[in-house]
């Protein structure tokens, strides 16, 4: 872990229901977090927390706070015992629910996250993605979606690629909200533009992670 909790040892929940990130995969993780400027400052979404090491890696490097939310309590647990050894107790909620009944009670109205990591359980198929990447993006306030899995992931088209690197077995991407607010460019411009647009290479090479 790096950050101010750096060298402090984090316990895993009791079970097989979690899949635990393994520590280099975590620190390219958040480095390229990082480098897009969106841990300091950030309020945070971990939404299937297992340990709660995600979200601890985000406070420990300046995240404002962490919302961790899991279903399993064994998870819970190690999450708090995870948040007081670490010191992060006042900068963190740790909410029993699962994520689709925490989307569906939280609604637009919730305190908005600009961070969300997602890295749910083996075996979360491509319709539970959709459901939960679905409800993610008409949420205000959200900036990047970090997204942990064993496979390509079939994600919706309002959601552009920023990152993706394999490690292994483990594919992490980073992504962002398609749609952004209408330009207010005036109408000459917005014409050169599509003009240098229709000269330039259509292909976009994604960024990889560290």
């Amino acid at each position: 872990m790096a950050g101010d909790a750096r060298g402090r040892r984090l316990i895993a929940p009791e079970g097989r229901e979690t899949r635990p990130t393994l520590d280099r995969i975590r620190e390219s993780m958040f480095n390229a977090l990082a480098s897009l400027d969106a841990i300091e400052g950030a309020r945070v979404l971990d939404l299937f927390a297992g340990s709660g090491a995600l979200g601890i890696e985000a406070l420990s490097r300046g995240a404002d706070h962490v919302t961790f939310v899991d279903s399993d309590r064994n998870a819970r647990r190690a999450i708090e015992t995870n948040l007081i050894s670490t010191g992060y107790t006042d900068r963190a909620e740790v909410i029993a629910s699962t994520a689709d009944a925490y989307l569906a009670r939280a609604g637009a109205a919730a305190q908005p996250h600009s961070l969300v990591l997602l890295d749910p359980p083996y075996g979360f198929d491509d319709d539970a993605w959709t459901t939960v990447l679905d409800v993610l993006h008409g949420r205000r306030g959200i900036e990047l979606i970090v997204i942990e899995s064993s496979r390509e992931v079939a994600v919706p088209r309002r959601w552009d690629a920023v990152r993706q690197k394999w490690y292994g077995g483990t594919l992490v991407s980073i992504f962002t909200p398609a749609d952004s607010p209408p330009s207010e460019t005036p109408a000459s411009e917005t014409a050169a533009s599509e003009t240098a647009a229709s000269q330039t290479p259509t292909s976009q090479t994604l960024m990889e992670l560290s």
